[in-house]
């Protein structure tokens, strides 16, 4: 394994040790013995809060990057048109989360390595067993208007969000970790989150990772739209709902000041769109492409592209409690229909990675890579339809959403099973249609026998486990329900040190192997496009977009 260890002297680990708590020693020990690598171990050790200084006095501090930094400028954006009004409780769209960020910021942002650095706050811990935390929160911060931020905006920020009167999107991330009422304000700089139960990844869910949770002033009451308040480098200039907006720099931000004058959003309705205006040079960014419908860019040397792997992926589910799908053999034989490496190389041209029936992408620390990947094997799949009394095969319908490349997914699903007797018909709605009013379990999403979701990139897989697979979880589409894998993800989830999360991540891949609720059959790369003139755009594969280090090459 690269970097496995790292040899210290005695003396200086000894020392090390004794300036760290049990939760940090537990993360150095999977380290010095090869268990883990260095950036598993920065990884772990951001999440539990280990401090800067320590981190770097074991040689674990990132190199500065240096380079010209030129101020000044317009930077053009290309993006979806936001799908509705902007409201930090319940914007769920890419276009939406993307204009959050612009002004928004949270108390940590999750990297493109899913490493957590600091933001609002300046560090966390945990208690003996995660079940609270508590936070530093930066001081000389604040908000748009001059007020400053302390832990009291903070406080009421997550208690709107932990809210269910207030339709909370960040609710997903939530329920079962954290109640309204379980965030105290301690002092004007110190936060403490007490949980439902212990979790060991707590500081993701009031991160980046949960994208509604950037920090708002106390008293706000909505119309975010109005001033897009916030902390962050840009405040608003103006916003004009489904067309454009305009964002100038904050000379008054806490951190280094915005090096652009000026960013430029345009709204657009297709790819395509998008695409010409970007060869027009009407564009210098676009916020997300598709491997489908940007190949001329992706091919391009006038444009760099940023892919960021991620754990992103499309959820196809089985109606757990809808005959025949009752009989796990048919849904494992579904599953080895399919050429996982085939669609990597054809739909997406290498822009992503095999998946195996669970939610544990590669990127994760945890994710066991020696729990064996499924393949194709159609002489499989005719034995076990064969035992589950379904050798001639039947007929279903799939129903889906048409965006991006799922229905062309779709279509290798339908070609692929028919060689197992299984004559899929296809629904493909729209995605109001096809999610409806998913937040009170009323859409064809949630109601259909077999359907394909979309599920976007999170910094850890809690809230895919709990969510999309838990015996109560709200978007559990395949109407799961197991007890021993309920227990299974409660340990995974509360686990505090890297080897037990590990240990907990394995039993789960394997259960869901077996048991085949879903099929997760690749995780898709998160890509985005600037001109080659330009450096220091900053994508996550959350849709947040920072603009603030820009300038020309």
């Amino acid at each position: 394994m690269a970097e496995a260890g790292r040899p210290m002297n005695g003396d200086r680990i000894e020392h090390l040790r004794g300036l760290a708590g049990p939760i940090e020693n537990a993360a150095i020990d999977e380290w010095q013995t090869g268990a883990i690598d260095r950036r598993s171990f920065i990884r772990f050790a951001r999440a539990v809060g280990m401090s800067a200084p320590l981190l770097a006095a074991m040689g674990c501090s990132r190199p500065v990057e240096n380079g010209e930094e030129r101020p000044g400028g317009v930077v053009r954006i290309g993006m979806p048109v936001p799908a509705g009004q902007i409201n930090p409780i319940t914007v769920a769209d890419t276009g939406g989360v993307c204009m959050l960020s612009q002004t928004g910021e949270y108390l940590a942002l999750s990297d493109h390595d899913l490493t957590l650095k600091p933001m609002l706050a300046t560090s966390w811990r945990p208690n003996h067993d995660g079940s609270i935390w508590t936070f530093t929160i930066r001081t000389g911060v604040a908000f748009h208007d001059g007020r400053s931020l302390t832990a009291a905006d903070v406080v009421a920020t997550i208690d709107r969000l932990a809210d269910p009167a207030n339709g909370s999107i960040a609710l997903s991330a939530f329920n079962g970790v954290l109640s309204k009422g379980g965030t105290r304000y301690v002092d004007d700089e110190t936060v403490e989150f007490h949980l439902d139960a212990p979790n060991g990844s707590f500081p993701y869910l009031v991160s980046s990772d949960n994208f509604n949770a950037i920090i708002l002033p106390a008293d706000f009451r909505g119309d975010f739209e109005a001033s897009f308040i916030g902390t962050g480098p840009f405040r608003l200039e103006r916003y004009v709902p489904k067309a454009r907006a305009s964002f100038v720099r904050n000379d008054a931000y806490w951190g280094a000041k915005a090096l652009p004058d000026r960013t430029v959003f345009l709204f657009y309705e297709s790819i395509q769109a998008q695409v010409l205006a970007m060869q027009g040079g009407q564009l210098d960014v676009l916020l997300k492409v598709p491997v489908h419908g940007a190949q001329a860019l992706l091919a391009d040397p006038a444009f760099d592209v940023l892919a960021l792997k991620s754990s992103a992926h499309e959820q196809l589910h089985m109606r757990t409690d809808m005959p025949p799908f009752t009989d796990k053999r048919v849904r494992r034989a579904i599953a080895l229909c399919l050429d996982r490496d085939q669609l990597v190389t054809g739909m997406f041209r290498g822009k992503a990675t095999p998946g195996n029936d669970h939610p544990f992408a590669p990127i994760y620390a945890a994710t066991d890579p020696s729990v064996p990947q499924r393949r194709k094997d159609l002489r499989q799949a005719r034995e076990l339809m064969a035992a589950a009394g379904h050798a001639d095969g039947f007929a279903v319908t799939l129903t889906t959403e048409r965006f991006q490349e799922i229905p062309d997914y779709a279509v290798v699903v339908q070609n692929a099973v028919k060689a197992i007797g299984i004559g899929l018909s296809l629904n493909v709605e729209d995605q109001a249609a096809f999610y409806g009013r998913a937040a009170f379990g009323q859409s064809d999403w949630l109601d259909s026998a077999m359907g394909i979701s979309d599920y976007a990139h999170r910094g850890v897989p809690n809230t895919y486990l709990t969510a999309t697979l838990g015996s109560d979880g709200p978007f559990n589409a395949a109407h799961f329900r197991n007890r021993d894998y309920d227990r299974l993800v409660a340990g995974y989830i509360a686990a505090l040190d890297p080897a037990a999360q590990r240990d907990s991540a394995r039993q789960i891949q394997l259960l869901l192997l077996d048991e085949t609720p879903v099929i997760t059959a690749y995780f898709y790369d998160w890509l985005s496009v600037t001109t080659s003139r330009i450096k220091g755009v900053r994508p996550t594969a959350m849709s947040q977009l920072y603009l603030d280090r820009v300038s020309p090459k």
